[in-house]
């Protein structure tokens, strides 16, 4: 789950997040892009909204979405974003042995990276040996590359300068997905900071290629480069004049020149630039889409619709019962609420999923209910006998109540011991997420818990769910693709993003106490099984199990997947919008004309 096509459906799942204010001529005009063209420089440009700033310009260490790197970085595979079958990348074939045990590669001829250095089978072996297999580098891709119980990795071994073979010892079923999709970075440029270390021991890696660094060192193999990065203002890219694609009679890709990605943090305020013609595409909020429907033929652009979002967005409380220098990382008494099944299935069927659709989507959504996206082979329908949560307060109620909770005479929930329910739910600060956030409070109040809604900075909450580890609940989502192991590093309870119970990463305060459940250590177990299966029918069955047991013990409560919808101007042609790789994965295909 999880964006490659660069980032990911095909290598590993991350954080998202979905980035009212009116603002005044005068700010839409400063942050006009067309006043930074300079004169005489007429070069094609598309103009887009970014809804966050970069966290980095280091691809291993990425856990967001959106990021720079769909622009900047390809593995050696692609995938189709529409289809979401496997396309040649970096690689122009690949070759599978009998046994499903070893993968060659065979790299295209004469690649480049953007400075013009030669790309080969060496950046291959560096990017897997030197980074993603480095246990020293806290790199989630690691997590979608360990096989088995044994959670070895592969080896990765040059046969010469276009070949490379990865082999590992059981048969992979995501092998082909794992290693081709994940970028491949440039040894001549990041292998000093490999080898040399900071003060504390650290590989200098850890700090190379911060949002500080000067963008046009970043050395990409992408149809773009890094140009430029203004921090709250934008990032902009640059043409790779060494990038590999060609198209039907020859000519170099992609054909637009810039792109710029506006930073906007504020959705009405990048609806305002859209409709003024400041920006060329815009993901569209359901909220905006009556009015921008209206408007298509006025304002010459169309919006096009890829169906249900590959996403998740969820609900999620901290089941860590563990301590970190004595201290517990969740007060006690509120640890026995979360680990309570019962407890968690109630705020489950507390939840109006259907209202958040007409209200906050405005009709154009699902209800959500499994971590897997629903364009994938491998996601379970509720027909098939995924369990759903229905909105139905009174069972709700009935579940807390047999679960030893109480009411008092003001229709507030106390637990046995009469502690008054009561819980934080931190949600991003920007990104729409107030509305759903104040929708279950309203939705929980009605069983008698009380939700403290705290916003938060996208990085700091990141930081509290895989670093300090000390939150309550909270709202968020991931990406999504068709490859269900992309999650593993989400179902592993040794995974990266296994926040529900994180296990603290390397170089962090140890944790004592921490538990791992039964029915969470058997997901973890599924999911290997599944790797290890080849055969697709016996494959979704392991998978509809592992959805089955998500949506029976609720580590994520989902909520709604709302239509991935994007409005696009007429004079930029090519855009072929998907719910799997949204507008960018096909971006060296776009083309603007005059209008």
């Amino acid at each position: 789950m999880l964006l490659t096509k660069i980032f990911s459906p095909i290598t590993r799942c991350r954080w998202f997040v979905v980035l009212m204010a009116a603002i005044v001529a005068i700010s839409l005009t400063s942050c006009n892009p067309a006043k930074f063209k300079k004169d005489g420089d007429r070069v094609s440009q598309l103009v887009v909204r970014l809804s966050t700033e970069p966290k980095t310009f280091n691809y291993a260490l990425s856990q967001e979405s959106p990021n720079v790197f769909n622009f900047i970085y390809e593995g050696m595979i692609a995938e189709n974003g529409k289809t979401g079958e496997i396309e040649p990348g970096l690689a122009e074939s690949w070759e599978i042995s009998p046994d499903s045990k070893q993968i060659i590669f065979t790299l295209r001829a004469g690649l480049k990276w953007s400075d013009g250095q030669p790309l080969t089978a060496d950046d291959v072996i560096f990017t897997f040996n030197d980074i993603y297999l480095n246990e020293k580098i806290p790199t989630d891709t690691r997590d979608g590359l360990r096989i088995g119980q044994s959670r070895a990795l592969p080896t990765v071994k040059k046969l010469d300068d276009r070949r490379i073979e990865f082999t590992v010892p059981e048969p992979f079923a995501p092998l082909l997905r794992a290693a081709g999709g994940a970028a491949i970075l440039p040894k001549h440029a990041l292998e000093e900071f490999i080898k040399t270390k900071d003060k504390d021991g650290k590989p200098r890696f850890l700090s190379t290629w911060g949002t500080d660094t000067d963008p046009q060192k970043i050395v990409s193999n992408g149809p773009y480069k890094l140009e430029s990065y203004q921090a709250t203002q934008r990032v902009t890219f640059r043409r790779n004049p060494y990038y590999w694609r060609r198209d039907e009679q020859g000519n170099s890709q992609p054909y637009i020149e810039r792109i710029v990605w506006q930073i906007v943090e504020q959705s009405d305020t990048a609806l305002i630039q859209f409709r003024s013609g400041q920006l060329d595409i815009i993901e569209i909020r359901p909220s905006s889409f009556q009015l921008l429907k209206r408007e298509e033929k006025r304002g010459n652009f169309s919006i096009q619709n890829a169906g249900p979002d590959t996403g998740t967005i969820f609900i999620s409380f901290n089941l860590n019962k563990g301590k970190r220098n004595g201290k517990p990382l969740v007060n006690p008494i509120k640890s026995r609420w979360f680990n309570t099944v019962a407890f968690r299935q109630a705020v489950a069927y507390g939840i109006d999923r259907q209202t958040m659709i007409n209200n906050i989507y405005r009709g154009l959504g699902e209800p959500q209910n499994s971590p897997i996206s629903v364009q994938s082979p491998y996601y379970l329908t509720p027909q098939e006998g995924l369990p759903t949560y229905d909105y139905n307060p009174e069972k709700a109620k009935q579940l807390l109540l047999g679960a030893g909770f109480k009411y008092n005479n003001k229709n507030q929930l106390l637990d046995a011991d009469g502690n008054r329910v009561r819980f934080s739910l931190l949600s991003p600060a920007t990104g729409g997420r107030d509305s759903i956030g104040s929708q279950i409070k309203g939705d929980l109040e009605k069983i008698g818990i009380q939700v403290d809604l705290t916003p938060l900075d996208f990085g700091a909450l990141v930081d509290k769910l895989s670093n300090t580890l000390d939150w309550e609940c909270h709202l968020l989502a991931f990406t999504g693709s068709t490859e269900p192991h992309s999650g593993f590093n989400i179902w592993s309870p040794d995974g990266g993003l296994h926040s529900f119970n994180q296990k603290p990463q390397s170089g962090q305060t140890p944790i004592e106490g921490r538990e791992i459940s039964d029915w969470e250590k058997k997901i973890g177990d599924l999911y290997i099984q599944a790797a290890r299966e080849l055969d697709e029918a016996k494959r979704k069955a392991i998978y509809g199990e592992t959805q089955k047991l998500a949506q029976e013990y609720l580590p994520f409560i989902h909520l709604v997947n709302p239509l991935a919808l994007a409005a696009v101007r007429n004079n930029i042609q090519g855009v072929k919008y998907s719910a799997l790789g949204d507008y960018r994965w096909n971006v060296y295909e776009f083309k603007t004309i005059e209008n």
